[in-house]
């Protein structure tokens, strides 16, 4: 097959490195800083992973390598949703394994996960690796969403690595692979089997972030990607004048995409789930609002708008969370059989009215009836609301037309709907991306080859030139706190929400009611690969904003 120009070329795109991983394998030395604790439930935590927790977050600095010279055989396994520059983390974890020792070998487990179990892999060499440089997607090896987190799994992960020899493996993953990373490493220190477990930081989501880890590796190019797509929306949105936009963006637990694709792109509007929740807001207020802007502009004679809704807003709506509990306790159990039993929409509506509360029956009522459908689809595996399958890009603009018809505006409203999502999950990788994710795969092996475990591949200072970035590593037990999971305590990730006290969030709150009535669309273009360093590096406006000096 006749390759693109652009994939020839990006195959002969030298990823950047942090200075201190420049000097060579033979130059490269560890600085360890303090010992460390988890973010939250202390004694709960080092009580779970006594052979892990507590572990010193290290530096690598320029000075000689006193690690111990051995063959290392790794395996390396994608986990979870695909994110813009996954394959770099293998080429960066390729080369250092390769220019330590030319016989180190790296496994790719194949599917994700399930590969580790069923023993499905690859042994990658540098003519398959080629293949693969600063191009998106996962199909390098491909992904998957199993968890390893039984005991049972942990021993067939062992004996897997066990007969093949392998010293050591590499997770890349969001927090809840990283997490699962977490618990194999303890229990593969407990176990005495020698094998080493790294983390490495992904989601596009950007919920994967705290004092150490800056930015989970996809975010870049994701929102870069999404944000090229919305302003080519709303330069067709500022032509044709005569629509308004409603655009549903990724995010489904924050709204960290939706937040950086508004500080790129200036829409009339942007949902941010966690400032619903936090002021409580109804979904006849964010319907009110929307509407305040469609008038506003209207009456200044802008028949056209945008508005960017995060994935998963209406989970943060109070009432709609109740609503959804509610129903998820209306259909369980055998109930569910007698509803799908009925045979029209009316009788299904009676058996609704009949179960649900009269404040949750309010809310259901004013759904389009499009909406209040979509809610009783086909549920998830506990038997709950699918709310990823609700549109709520057309429930937001369905409610702003009843409430516009509400207010007497006789003005025209038309609307047009989209979703941008899997458009960025394997996006070709921008230069961050490239940089920032060989760099991750380069920096897993230093720890491998340093002999740590249970720690995450962490590269930070990443508002700088890549050339002073600093790399490292940070035990994954530190970003853990206990959460409530099907009815069990579990140690897992904590997941970051956008901070409505944080810079970036208060940046757009500064600009948004101008934004809401003026035309104020900027256009960020397509993700440039060559030209001016201040063009092709920029990093994201909210890495920016949250490193601003």
């Amino acid at each position: 097959m006749e390759l693109s120009v652009l994939q020839k070329s990006r195959y002969d795109y030298a990823p950047k490195l942090p200075g201190m991983l420049r000097h060579g394998i033979a130059e490269i030395s560890v600085k360890e800083g303090e010992e460390t604790q988890s973010v939250a439930d202390q004694e709960q935590i080092k009580a779970l992973f006594p052979n892990t927790y507590g572990k010193k977050e290290i530096t690598f600095v320029k000075g000689a390598n006193t690690s111990a010279a051995k063959k290392q055989v790794v395996g390396v396994i994608l986990s979870g949703g695909q994110a813009p520059g996954g394959h770099n983390v293998v080429c960066g974890l390729y080369d250092a394994l390769k220019a330590t020792n030319k016989d180190n070998e790296l496994y790719g487990f194949k599917g994700g996960p399930s590969g580790l179990l069923d023993d499905d892999y690859l042994i990658f060499d540098d003519a398959y690796i080629n293949k693969f440089r600063n191009t998106g997607g996962f199909d390098i090896i491909g992904s998957g969403r199993t968890k390893l987190e039984t005991p049972e799994q942990f021993a067939i992960a062992a004996e897997v690595c066990k007969k093949h020899g392998i010293t050591a493996i590499v997770i890349i993953g969001g927090d809840d692979s990283n997490t699962n990373a977490g618990v194999l490493a303890e229990y593969m220190a407990a176990n005495n089997t020698g094998v080493q477990v790294i983390g490495c930081p992904k989601t596009i989501d950007g919920d994967l972030k705290n004092e150490d880890i800056e930015i989970s590796f996809g975010f870049d190019t994701a929102t870069k990607t999404y944000s090229e797509l919305i302003g080519n929306v709303e330069r067709d949105c500022n032509s044709a004048k005569k629509y308004w936009h409603f655009i549903k963006v990724m995010g489904r637990s924050a709204s960290h995409v939706a937040l950086e694709c508004a500080l790129q792109t200036q829409p009339n509007i942007c949902l941010i789930s966690e400032e619903v929740a936090a002021k409580k807001m109804s979904l006849s207020q964010i319907a009110d609002q929307i509407a305040d802007s469609v008038i506003t502009r209207a009456e200044k004679g802008m028949h056209f708008g945008v508005v960017v809704i995060p994935e998963g807003v209406v989970e943060f709506v109070p009432e709609f969370s109740v609503l959804i509990a509610e129903i998820n306790e209306l259909l369980a159990g055998s109930k569910a059989d007698e509803f799908n039993s009925l045979a029209s929409w009316k009788e299904k509506y009676a058996f609704i009215k009949d179960g649900l509360t009269e404040a949750s029956m309010k809310v259901f009522a004013i759904l389009p009836t499009a909406i209040q459908q979509q809610l009783f689809l086909e549920r998830d595996p506990h038997g709950n609301v699918q709310v990823s399958l609700i549109e709520s890009e057309k429930l937001f603009s369905e409610m702003v037309g009843a409430k516009l018809a509400e207010r007497g505006y006789a003005e025209r409203y038309a609307t047009l709907h989209h979703f941008f999502g899997y458009e960025g999950r394997c996006a070709f990788p921008s230069n961050f991306d490239s940089d920032y994710c060989y760099s991750l795969g380069y920096n897993a092996f230093m720890l491998i080859q340093y002999g740590y475990n249970g720690y995450l591949s962490k590269v930070s200072n990443l508002s700088a030139p890549a050339s002073e970035w600093v790399a490292g590593g940070m035990p994954i037990t530190k970003m853990m706190n206990i959460e409530r999971r099907h009815g069990e305590d579990k140690p897992v990730i904590k997941k970051a929400l956008v901070e409505l006290d944080g810079a970036p969030f208060k940046y757009f709150e500064a600009n948004r009611a101008k934004w809401a009535e003026e035309t104020c669309f900027t256009y960020p273009g397509a993700i440039q690969y060559y030209g001016p360093t201040e063009v092709c590096d920029l990093p994201t406006i909210t890495l920016t904003l949250e490193h601003a000096k």
